[in-house]
């Protein structure tokens, strides 16, 4: 395997590899997040427990996080923000897109907000949650299918450029 599951760009053996094979730790949040997924990649169940914080280890259902990896067409991971999690810091925050296709080959968006916390000089992943939805503020009012198109021609809208090509 050349590149990395995590979508990092980076061959599998300079990425997550030391990281699955315990060679090394994640360094950051970012690696942390990137780790996992590609251990959910290979069912890797074992590194997802391991990495998962100590005080909520008893809260994953092993069983079936096995077998929804084991069951999934793993596709990409988009990272899309991340807040603190460096070297440096104590807690972090990736949000991040997962895309697989589960049992059924349904394409699956899992879109999600995960929480980190470093303990003893370690990252761990604390626990997850639904971004928040950006509303979206018009800068000009809708045009309705029947107003005058905006672009001065005198047609309706749904005539002018609205019009379904």
């Amino acid at each position: 395997m050349s590149q990395c599951p995590c979508c990092s760009g980076v061959k599998f053996s300079e990425c997550c590899a030391p990281y699955l094979k315990g060679k090394k730790k994640p360094e950051t949040a970012l690696a942390l997040i990137r780790s996992r997924y590609t251990a959910h990649t290979f069912a890797n169940i074992d590194y997802i427990q391991t990495t998962h914080h100590p005080a909520h280890r008893g809260e994953i259902d092993v069983k079936s996080t096995r077998e929804w990896a084991e069951n999934s067409e793993w596709l990409e991971l988009e990272i899309l923000n991340t807040t603190d999690g460096t070297e440096n810091d104590q807690n972090g925050t990736v949000e991040f897109i997962a895309r697989f296709n589960d049992a059924k080959g349904k394409l699956i968006n899992h879109h999600e907000l995960s929480l980190f916390e470093k303990l003893d000089g370690e990252w761990y992943f604390v626990d997850a949650e639904a971004p928040k939805v950006q509303q979206v503020r018009r800068d000009a009012p809708k045009v309705g299918r029947n107003d005058p198109c905006s672009c001065g021609s005198g047609k309706k809208y749904k005539k002018c450029c609205g019009k379904a090509a």
